[in-house]
């Protein structure tokens, strides 16, 4: 699970996720596996094109659990 997300500055969900990286403020991006990839696809293809690496593998509940949100999340991005 990613443990960076819980304890440094961090934005969860797609629109304030795509809003971090165009604006550069994102460092890495989390995409769930299990979330629509009509949602994760549009993420994972702005992040290749600002170069900012995206880590898959987690479950949505995963990272909801690790931004400590009660619900599941689609997308988390580390700032």
């Amino acid at each position: 699970m990613p443990e960076a997300l819980s304890s440094q500055k961090k934005v969860v969900g797609v629109k304030q996720s795509r809003k971090a990286i165009r604006e550069g403020r994102a460092k890495r991006v989390y995409l769930a596996s299990d979330a629509d990839p009509a949602i994760t696809a549009p993420v994972a293809e702005e992040c290749a094109a600002a170069g900012i690496p995206v880590e898959a593998g987690f479950t949505m509940a995963q990272l909801g659990r690790a931004c400590r949100v009660p619900v599941g999340a689609s997308v988390a991005v580390l700032l």
